[in-house]
């Protein structure tokens, strides 16, 4: 007989396990389905995010940073070390005990919450049917009266440049090397190629960043990214901007990269090994039975609506199947959002006010509205900038780069955006997310009490600086 659910979730990375966690909480009869799996045929859980993306990344970057610390910046402490050297598979495997941790975590939070799991590939007939196919071939069927599609994204692939899962990898290959590569190449200088770039150029690589397109960090507030770019090329990351990687061969144990400068020259680079990290892809082929009546985008995104909703009824998409941001945090709360709209709750995500954080070191981040994209807009602007130089346990702890930037509209005094480049930015831009949530003006933010001595002075000076208020900027043109 055909076990019937009240909820199916498609996939256990962050936006399809919180959404099976959390409509289980509601008391909804819920299965969660995934196929990927263990050296030993057991399901993992935590998708792309945790298995080989965000955390095992910010486990290798976390290492990188220490070991970067310890060979360029303990001195200035009076720290003195001697045969200073890394241990290449020891931080691999402790960055695989993180994953496993985390994982068994999920597994245990399905357990507490009453979420059956299946191990194996879904795929959505219509009519409130999945067909699932285990590892073995076995093809089974389960009924649910409403389905979660939330089978994440995949690293895109170049025809110039095609992996060899050993020298020329993407961004799950990045995270297994077994030694330092001397020369490393990385196409893409967004997110993904930036951290992997940082972790390989802290422990010893010449790090050549390859970017098709003009701008920097194109997405990021245009003084965020100046400033930004120039601390990584301080830092030795070779960004060449305007280059369009046109091939690439193998030769023994080397790549040779073919590529076109600013000026249409075309250039070659012999790298060691080389990272593809050109975007990513929704993971959306082969599932959806044609009668399922789903419709795809032309990049195979689900077309939902605001509220993740396909025009199918009883069947939703969240995370990065759907268009927005492909972040973690993101496709969370489209999760949350689904199981509470499927329990017959009001709900909704503010896409407005979605994080982005680059996890470098100093980390970039930002929420709501840059400067160009308010003016573009029509907004009246005025913003204040404030320096980590001038931050005193930013000087003292030795993360004195960076600054904290606020947008905020001249009419309403309405903060629109926070923007941060320098140590804690990620936890700064997140209070600036709670005040925007709560439509704070600049002299809310002015008029609260930060504690002494934090890097969230930036913040609040920042606020004051809107005004021209800023009482230990030390000169106007410090904050970049």
């Amino acid at each position: 007989m055909t076990e019937k659910f009240d909820v199916a979730v498609i996939g256990a990375g962050p936006a399809g396990y919180v959404c099976a966690i959390r409509a289980a909480q509601l008391g909804l009869k819920t299965v969660c389905v995934e196929k990927w799996q263990d050296a030993a045929g057991k399901p993992t859980l935590g998708g792309t995010c945790l298995n080989v993306g965000c955390i095992p990344s910010k486990a290798l970057l976390d290492s990188s940073h220490r070991f970067h610390q310890a060979a360029h910046q303990f001195a200035e402490h009076g720290i003195a070390l001697e045969k200073l050297g890394i241990d290449v598979a020891a931080m691999m495997k402790r960055k695989d005990k993180v994953v496993q941790k985390m994982s068994g975590g999920i597994k245990a939070l399905f357990a507490a919450n009453g979420v059956s799991l299946i191990s194996g590939v879904a795929r959505v007939l219509g009519n409130e049917r999945i067909e699932i196919t285990d590892a073995a071939g076995k093809v089974s069927e389960i009924h649910a009266s409403n389905t979660v599609v939330a089978t994440g994204s995949h690293p895109v692939e170049i025809p110039p440049v095609p992996l060899d899962d050993n020298l020329i990898v993407n961004s799950t290959g990045a995270l297994e090397f077994d030694k330092v590569p001397g020369r490393l190449g990385v196409i893409g200088a967004g997110v993904i190629g930036l951290e992997l770039g940082s972790v390989w150029a802290r422990l010893g690589s010449q790090v050549v960043v390859l970017e098709a397109l003009d701008n920097f960090l194109g997405m990021a507030d245009r003084q965020i990214a100046r400033v930004s770019e120039k601390i990584f090329r301080k830092q030795g990351l070779d960004i060449r901007l305007g280059c369009r990687v046109v091939s690439s061969g193998i030769e023994g144990q080397e790549v040779k990269v073919h590529y076109q400068d600013p000026q249409g020259k075309e250039v070659v680079e012999v790298f060691d090994k080389v990272i593809v990290a050109v975007g990513r892809a929704p993971s959306t082929a082969n599932l959806f039975a044609p009668e399922a009546g789903v419709e795809l985008d032309n990049r195979g995104f689900v077309a939902v609506d605001d509220r993740c909703r396909t025009a199918v009824p009883g069947l939703f998409a969240v995370g990065d199947a759907v268009r927005g941001p492909m972040l973690a945090h993101k496709g969370a709360e489209e999760g949350v959002m689904v199981a509470e709209l499927i329990a017959g709750k009001a709900a909704e995500v503010n896409y407005d006010l979605v994080p982005s954080i680059i996890y470098t070191h100093p980390e970039v981040a930002w929420a709501g509205q840059t400067e160009e994209q308010a003016k573009e807009a029509g907004v009246s602007v005025k913003t204040g900038a404030f320096p980590f130089s001038a931050v005193g346990r930013a000087v003292a702890a030795n993360e004195s780069e960076g600054l904290v930037k606020i947008v905020a509209d001249s009419d309403t005094d309405r903060v629109l955006g926070v923007h941060a480049v320098g140590s804690c930015a990620a936890e700064l831009v997140q209070q600036g997310v709670v005040a925007m949530e709560f439509s704070a003006s600049v002299e809310d933010l002015a008029l609260t009490m930060f504690g002494h001595p934090t890097f969230g002075e930036a913040l609040h000076e920042a606020a004051l600086a809107v005004d021209e208020r800023a009482i230990h900027m030390p000169n106007r043109k410090s904050a970049g």
